[in-house]
């Protein structure tokens, strides 16, 4: 599993965090994506890889405009992780 931080400007309400989620969940195969206006980024958890190339051919015609994205392998944090 992958987390992917991608760095979005554009983003100005919790409307927009939701038309970010729809646009990057009809794009991808996702397991979760959330986004903040607030701190201008998109986390999404998914089994691919997903390119900054990809996500910004995903928000082209959107108006969102995005600057940075980082991969990281994903270890879900629990009470009982081994």
């Amino acid at each position: 599993m992958l987390k992917i931080t991608a760095k979005i400007s554009g983003m100005s309400c919790p409307m927009c965090e939701a038309h970010i989620n729809d646009l990057i969940r009809n794009h991808f195969a996702v397991k979760k994506v959330t986004s903040s206006h607030k701190s201008g980024e998109t986390v999404i958890l998914t089994e691919q890889e997903i390119t900054f190339a990809q996500i910004s051919e995903a928000l082209k015609d959107s108006g969102y405009s995005l600057t940075d994205v980082q991969s990281e392998p994903y270890v879900k944090k629990g009470l009982f992780r081994r």
